[in-house]
């Protein structure tokens, strides 16, 4: 039987991962591409995104897992949810799994052996998304503590990477960027190529077709959690800031930056009902970076309404960060 080749697309919060899927399914040229989407809060944004790029992201066709790493979940939700997209009606050209940012590659990988799968598909790469501007800021800060939940997280996505991009290479200068590619070179297998992007534009012939059978290589994709029975994500938590409309968002972005900064908050995402426009606006934060753009009308059967999902290390003062962002 020939198997279904599986991309699975990791990287650390914000590193532009979802990007890169809704160019991948509107570059997909006819392929049959199913997808499956893991989400660490439990507002689903990244479905809703991929959702917003029209038919070129058909909803029967994708499937989210909210609310945990699904590296965490892999008997009771992974597995499932990727035996129900095999079972769809029709042949799939391939099928792409987005990792929540906080996910670690090794377990999904491990899961491939289960015999509900293993005959049908095969993981034909682990491609890791990095975000040039937060790797320069981490490499300014200096060498991080042993135990670093983020560089053990980070750690582990490349040690299992079969390709690298290195995305929003216009926040760096092409000196920095040279380093930063000669840093992660150093950390990476043989053979694991750096390629750069913009805004997660690359070619699917890059990246799909790579042919790495990547369950079948454990050994050389070692993890820092190889040891451990289980593993968690609680060094990390997640909240939901549900609020009014903004009616101005120039000045709540700028309200944005300095809970980021104040509170240490890691990545910041959700939606913003704008009174006076039609369309729903989008708002996305990686560390002093805020990102806003309008998507897609709002539908008359839905409620207009702002959202956002924070995410940082724990012990996030949360009613100091719903305070000022409620208003």
């Amino acid at each position: 039987m020939h198997k279904i080749p599986i991309t699975i697309v990791t990287g650390f919060l914000g590193a532009g991962k979802t990007s890169l899927v809704r160019h991948l399914l509107r570059a997909a040229d006819g392929r049959r591409i199913a997808l499956l989407v893991n989400e660490f809060g439990e507002l689903g944004i990244d479905r809703e995104l991929l959702l917003g790029c029209g038919a070129a992201c058909p909803e029967d066709a994708m499937i989210e897992l909210a609310n945990g790493c699904i590296c965490c979940t892999v008997a009771e939700d992974f597995l499932p949810a990727l035996t129900r997209l095999v079972d769809r009606p029709g042949r799939l050209d391939h099928i792409l799994i987005e990792t929540s940012g906080l996910a670690l590659p090794k377990p999904l990988l491990q899961a491939f052996h289960w015999p509900e799968v293993k005959a049908r598909v095969t993981v034909d790469g682990v491609v890791t998304v990095v975000d040039a501007a937060a790797l320069a800021a981490l490499a300014a800060a200096g060498p991080a503590a042993p135990d670093d939940p983020i560089e053990e997280v980070f750690g582990d996505q490349l040690a299992a990477a079969d390709l690298v991009l290195l995305n929003k290479i216009d926040c760096v200068a092409d000196a920095v960027l040279a380093a930063l590619e000669a840093a992660l070179a150093a950390r990476l297998r043989p053979g694991v190529s750096v390629v750069r992007t913009l805004q997660g534009a690359v070619a699917p012939l890059v990246l799909l077709g790579l042919g790495a059978a990547a369950e079948d290589d454990l050994a050389a994709r070692p993890s820092c959690h190889d040891r451990e029975e289980a593993h968690d994500h609680d060094d990390f938590e997640s909240f939901v800031i549900a609020r009014g409309p903004v009616a101005d968002p120039v000045g709540f972005a700028a309200t944005l930056t300095a809970v980021i900064a104040r509170h240490g908050v890691l990545r910041l995402k959700g939606f913003l009902d704008v009174p006076g426009f039609g369309f729903r606006q989008v708002v996305q934060g990686v560390g002093p970076r805020i990102e806003r753009y309008y998507d897609r009308p709002w539908r008359p059967d839905e409620a207009r309404s702002t959202r956002l999902v924070v995410i940082g290390l724990k012990g996030l003062d949360r009613a100091a960060i719903g305070a000022a962002l409620r208003g």
